[in-house]
């Protein structure tokens, strides 16, 4: 009989423990912030069951009966938390960069930062000759892939341009043969080789205008250089994808406010005049289509806007558009402007 009460007395404190937990899971769901997820099995309820996580205490919680699923589960989720003075500019945040394949330790390796208010003094104590001492020997790759990640910023590139080029700069620098040799025109070459296999190409000038210490004498250069050392290290010559005109096309027709129309014709233009024998560079040809283009159109630009949006010459522009001046009746297309408007065009 003891034994009964005994039991009944276990039931009914585990069945109020139950209720009160499922109360109190309630009451965080108002208070605190859940992540819920749809469709997962209960085994107290034995059916498919919304259930709440719980960040605060790890847990996995049914709604329906209040039963923990799991306990003290990990949440591999990014920690976005800072620990770091407001005042300092230092932002030790807890989450590293991503691993980098291309270093040698994955790029998780530890650098001790200096104390606060401490210059050269840092250098000269224990922890400064230790970390002096175990310096990473992927330093100049780390230089290198931050130059790379600051030009492809500036230039709006995309992430698999600039992880392209780290792996070219990569193929170089294992070859050992970079030493006495201007960085900046390497990284900036690495990027322009890159931009060149992805099929998003960059002028040489506009891969100058964001590097320091680099001409485009020396990028060009360089270029050759980087060239011909993966040629010996694959064995065959390396794929650089072919220019068009097209290619430049929208970006130069944004970087000059062209409507959507004017770079829809524009980019039909440039398609019919790769079925011509001009001998003129893609560049040049693009900017002389622009220049055609905003002729035709009611807002007209001025041709040195043109040359600093193309970064091509006034005196190029126009010897393209004399080139392409006999073809303008066919390359022009009907639904854009009539015969009676390139009369209007001069035709030089």
């Amino acid at each position: 009989m003891a034994t009964e009460r005994k039991e009944s007395s276990q039931i009914h404190t585990l069945h109020s423990s139950r209720i009160l937990y499922k109360r109190r899971t309630r009451e965080n769901q108002k208070t605190h912030t859940k992540k819920h997820m749809a469709d997962l099995f209960c085994r107290d309820c034995n059916q498919l069951t919304e259930v709440v996580f719980d960040h605060s205490a790890g847990d996995t919680i049914c709604s329906e009966c209040g039963l923990v699923l799991e306990a003290h589960s990990i949440d591999e989720t990014s920690e976005w938390r800072t620990f770091a003075n407001e005042s300092n500019d230092h932002d030790p945040a807890r989450v590293g960069g991503p691993m980098n394949p291309l270093l040698s330790d994955g790029g998780l390796s530890t650098v001790i930062s200096k104390p606060n208010g401490t210059s050269s003094g840092f250098l000269t104590s224990s922890l400064g000759k230790w970390q002096t001492r175990g310096s990473n020997s992927d330093r100049h790759l780390i230089e290198a892939f931050k130059a790379i990640a600051i030009m492809s910023d500036r230039l709006g590139l995309v992430t698999t341009i600039k992880d392209r080029a780290s792996e070219i700069y990569k193929k170089v620098e294992d070859q050992k043969p970079l030493r006495g040799r201007n960085q900046e025109a390497i990284v900036a070459a690495c990027l322009y080789i890159a931009c060149r296999q992805e099929n998003k190409p960059r002028t040489v000038k506009e891969i100058c205008s964001v590097v320091n210490g680099a001409t485009q004498k020396e990028i060009g250069r360089a270029r050759e250089f980087i060239l011909k050392h993966l040629e010996l290290e694959l064995g065959q010559s390396v794929e650089m994808g072919t220019i068009h005109a097209v290619d430049y096309m929208r970006r130069f027709c944004s970087n000059l406010g062209m409507t959507n129309q004017e770079v829809k014709a524009a980019q039909e233009i440039v398609q019919k005049s790769e079925e011509l024998d001009i001998r003129r560079s893609p560049i040049s040809i693009a900017a002389a289509v622009i220049y055609i283009v905003t002729q035709l159109s009611n807002e007209k630009k001025a041709l040195k806007d043109i040359s600093l949006a193309t970064r091509v010459a006034e005196g190029t522009i126009k010897n393209s558009y004399k080139d392409l001046y006999p073809h303008i009746s066919r390359l022009i297309p009907s639904w854009f402007a009539k015969e009676g408007d390139l009369k209007n065009l001069c035709k030089s």
